[in-house]
């Protein structure tokens, strides 16, 4: 007799303003499984969740658990009930500790007297952190002075206090370092092991196929099908994503890196990072490798003038500049694309022409006077360059999938013609269609003569795009090497510290 389901879908129907986002859905969860829920960006992932979680109200189907029907109104009601969702989005309140942020609403006090039995949170606080094999947080901590990687952390020991039954994790690897992601994967097979149910958003398919027992796909809103993971591979599941094979994963490089364009010479910030050399040729993408937290974005950002720079030089064709302000960089022809495209890489409530048009002023300007048309020209052949998916310009960016906002950013840019270009983390929470949409723009960047930096943590997109690849570790240049005699071995080595 087959094993029950403990929560079951079935057949969910959701439209907003008219436009229906699902179509006859369904999502089978069994006990102590670890269940893949896959898609391109805007394919109905998070409204379906919302949905189990009493966020969103259905206008069709069913929702079960453990055989019983269930018609969640709040998220809290699916809290009680055991479900507990790690959003991607950060719940976390910057100004209080690791313990207070871990007890949010869930208090322990003296008693009734009302009185917060500090001692005793901070304890359950440790006991949680140890569960993850976590020692570098306190529960004293100020948890808006941590990195991302450790809120999130937080977050997921939060979700595993509650003894939740069935915990949704939401690109939980994200923003992850190496050991933490090791950390979590072990916590995972953890509670696997007790009976407790998980639901794994993810676009890393090597992480699904490492952890995970099976497989649910989303195509625009439909129920595609699911699958064991045993039964399905790589192509087969964007087979399913995206209607069609998708081909090579990593588009061939086929140009020839010309003269050096970009150097880096004894670059040093203090604290961060010290004496960084390198150099860039036209036509090339430099691949930035390395353990989150070893330098790679800080000196990214120092070359970008986010950060003051204590010593070293920078020099574009030759030429040394002095960048002071980002506007100094973008003056030179520098562009960058940002780890965090929604804090910093986009004004999410403005719509796509103002956020294409905000780096472009001076071309679509005259005598300080913004030139509608020539704003609209330019925008329209971004746009269509890049394969933008919208209503149109005026669409908020907010409103659109992670590839499209990616695509975006990176038209803000390509706007100033750059000579290079930066792109941190250029596919986080990108879908794998879109992101091979994005390996070919920089392919067809590289072609025109742009040259470009991109730090990127998954060692498949870094051995897949790079034509060289530069290791940092603990704010040192560990090694650079050709992309031919590269592999993940030999990378991992150099980012711990290794010969």
């Amino acid at each position: 007799m087959t094993e029950a389901p403990f929560v079951e879908m079935q057949g969910i129907d959701k439209s907003f303003s008219g436009n229906q986002v699902l179509k006859k859905v369904n999502l089978s969860i069994k006990q102590g499984e670890v269940h893949a829920l896959v898609g391109e960006n805007g394919a109905g992932k998070s409204t379906l969740i919302k949905i189990l979680t009493g966020i969103h109200k259905r206008d069709e189907g069913t929702v079960r658990l453990n055989g019983k029907e269930v018609h969640f109104s709040h998220p809290k009601e699916a809290e009680q009930e055991g479900i507990m969702v790690i959003h991607q989005e950060l719940n976390i309140i910057p100004h209080l500790t690791v313990a207070e942020n871990m007890f949010l609403g869930k208090d322990i006090t003296y008693g009734k007297s009302g009185i917060l039995n500090k001692k005793e949170m901070k304890k359950q606080c440790m006991k949680h952190l140890q569960k993850l094999g976590v020692s570098n947080i306190h529960p004293d901590d100020i948890a808006g002075d941590l990195s991302v990687g450790k809120q999130q952390m937080i977050e997921i020991a939060r979700a595993i206090s509650t003894n939740a039954k069935l915990i949704v994790m939401d690109e939980p690897t994200a923003a992850l370092t190496d050991r933490e992601i090791e950390s979590l994967f072990d916590v995972v097979a953890s509670l696997k092991q007790q009976g407790v149910a998980i639901i794994y958003i993810s676009h890393r398919m090597e992480e699904i196929f490492r952890i995970c027992d099976a497989i649910t796909v989303l195509r625009d809103g439909e129920y595609i099908g699911s699958e064991l993971i045993t039964n399905v591979n790589f192509d087969s599941i964007v087979k399913m994503m995206v209607g069609r094979e998708l081909g090579q994963r990593f588009p061939e490089r086929g140009n020839t890196p010309g003269d050096v364009i970009f150097e880096v010479n004894g670059l040093a910030r203090k604290g961060m990072f010290d004496d960084v050399n390198f150099f860039v040729r036209s036509g090339e993408i430099l691949g930035i490798a390395g353990l989150m937290g070893a330098g790679r974005s800080e000196i990214m950002e120092t070359i970008f003038g986010y950060a003051k720079k204590q010593r070293g030089t920078v020099r574009l064709n030759g030429k040394e500049l002095v960048i002071k302000h980002p506007a100094d960089a973008i003056k030179a022809g520098i562009g960058f694309i940002t780890e965090d495209r929604k804090s910093q890489g986009l004004l999410t409530e403005f719509s796509i022409r103002d956020n294409i048009a905000l780096t472009n002023l001076k071309t679509v300007s005259s005598n300080g006077v913004i030139a509608s048309k020539r704003e609209m020209q330019l925008v329209d052949e971004l746009m269509k360059r890049l394969g933008v998916k919208a209503t149109g310009p005026s669409q908020e960016t907010k409103s659109l999938s992670g590839g499209n906002q990616q695509k975006v950013v990176i038209a803000k840019w390509l706007g100033i013609k750059p000579k290079l270009l930066i792109l941190d983390e250029p596919t986080r929470g990108v879908d794998v269609g879109a992101k091979k949409e994005i390996y070919s723009i920089m392919n067809e960047l590289t072609e025109s003569g742009v040259a470009i930096i991109m730090v990127s943590s998954e060692l498949p997109e870094i051995l897949g795009v790079s034509d060289r690849i530069m290791v940092i570790h603990e704010g040192t240049v560990a090694g650079i090497m050709d992309r031919e005699e590269a592999d993940q071995e030999k990378i991992m080595t150099a980012a711990a510290g290794g010969e």
